[in-house]
């Protein structure tokens, strides 16, 4: 369908060298758009980058630390520059340190919140006045399951998460004039490999989460691809301002 094509469009995934973020970009790329993977390790953004263009893709990438807003404006410039423009944005970069709240420092708290949320903010900020010029954009906030619980040792994760969703929605109003739509995706239980650690750290972790999960599963990288198109196309051209959990249930299992 057309509204679901995605040709002529430059997509920037931050993150995107792996997981979720990589699931959405092979998503976007099988759509049709060209795709930039923003991360900070050039080996594994080199290796995201063979995966796209093996899918016929046009990708490139950008090494940068998403922390500063000098890289977050380079970063920006730069996918422009390469692939001639800039309509979708996926702010997916992430970080979590599992600790009680009364053993952070607060080194450890800035860490978490700068990387996963400031950087979405910086990011949106560069990305902003390319998508004026085009004359429409798409912004991809990924929040989590800590978005909507709170955890024993996710005292930072949750704020930072949390605040994604707040966020997505002052975005939303804030630039709807400018034809711009800004949506968030909140991920349930994901194999992906900051998961695997945290299975390996939390005992009975794997099971509960299947016993809470109606699909009993856990979710797949993959499962993203759909969900990245459609709030990359035209086909959510009036949905703004959402938070999506994308979790097999997860949430609404008691």
């Amino acid at each position: 369908m057309r509204l679901f094509d995605l040709t002529g469009r430059v997509a920037l995934v931050t993150g995107g060298n792996g997981g979720i973020g990589l699931g959405m970009a092979k998503g976007l790329a099988a759509a049709g758009a060209s795709v930039m993977i923003a991360g900070r390790n050039s080996t594994k953004n080199a290796g995201a980058v063979r995966v796209l263009t093996e899918l016929g893709a046009r990708a490139s990438s950008i090494e940068v630390d998403l922390t500063r807003e000098s890289d977050c404006r380079r970063m920006a410039a730069e996918t422009v520059e390469r692939l001639g423009g800039l309509q979708i944005l996926v702010n997916n970069a992430g970080t979590n340190i599992r600790k009680r709240p009364e053993e952070y420092t607060l080194e450890d708290w800035r860490t978490v919140i700068d990387t996963n949320l400031t950087s979405a903010f910086i990011a949106s900020q560069a990305a902003f006045p390319e998508m004026v010029h085009a004359g429409f954009g798409k912004i991809i906030n990924i929040g989590s399951m800590m978005s909507l619980f709170g955890g024993v040792a996710h005292a930072a994760y949750g704020a930072s998460k949390g605040g994604i969703v707040q966020f997505t929605k002052s975005l939303a109003v804030s630039w709807a004039k400018q034809n711009i739509q800004v949506n968030a995706v909140l991920p349930g239980w994901i194999d992906t490999e900051l998961t695997r650690r945290a299975r390996i750290e939390l005992e009975g972790l794997h099971e509960r989460v299947l016993a809470r999960t109606p699909a009993n599963r856990w979710g797949e990288p993959a499962d993203f691809a759909g969900i990245a198109v459609f709030l990359a196309s035209s086909a959510s051209d009036f949905v703004t301002g959402t938070a999506i959990p994308v979790d097999g249930g997860y949430s609404s299992s008691g």
